[in-house]
């Protein structure tokens, strides 16, 4: 099953707090919401999928605690973006910068921000254009590196600021380049 997207009323829109609360009453699902204001549902990942995405979050979360440079969120941390869209990268990165100047009430939310870095797997259900789509929009909104890695093509596509997506073919390792200083992603694991 792939991402469902409800179409709601132009004139229905929710607060952060309503969306919220859509969310707290709807745990097992995973939900979110265009800067257009369509409720996207996400279907849950499949057993390779969540597999992968481990993965990832362990080498993401073992590199952060060694560096201790910012913080690492998992899939179901929800960002507010500056466009108003509410998105869940699949990983992702915010340095500790940019953390420690939210207050604790917006570190409790949905974080009023985009990540530096974000990672998009593309799973055997998920529309890849949808996900391209999706990665742009975090670069309009200030993501530094992104990452759409694509298991069932062997792709990689990554997106930096004012540049044209660079596209690898069956690479085996990516860099953190300079906003993870010194993260290397070993993609086996990711394209087994």
């Amino acid at each position: 099953m792939t991402a469902l997207t409800l179409q709601l009323p132009p004139n229905l829109q929710f607060t952060d707090e309503e969306f919220a609360q859509i969310v707290a009453v709807n745990k097992e699902l995973r939900l979110e919401l265009t800067a257009e204001g369509e409720l996207i549902i996400m279907s849950p990942t499949g057993g390779e999928t969540g597999n992968r995405n481990f993965e990832l979050y362990l080498d993401l979360g073992v590199w952060n605690r060694q560096n201790k440079l910012g913080k690492a969120f998992d899939s179901s941390t929800g960002f507010k973006l500056p466009n108003g869209a509410t998105r869940s990268p699949d990983a992702s990165w915010v340095r500790i910068e940019r953390w420690d100047a939210l207050t604790l009430e917006q570190r409790k939310k949905f974080l009023p921000l985009c990540p530096d870095f974000a990672v998009e797997l593309v799973s055997e259900t998920d529309d890849v254009e949808d996900t391209k789509a999706k990665m742009e929009e975090y670069l309009a909104n200030g993501l530094q590196l992104g990452w759409l890695i694509n298991p069932k093509d062997k792709q990689v596509i990554i997106y930096r600021p004012n540049q044209v997506p660079e596209v690898l073919q069956s690479p085996t390792r990516l860099s953190g380049e300079d906003v993870l200083p010194g993260f290397v992603l070993n993609l086996q694991q990711i394209f087994a």
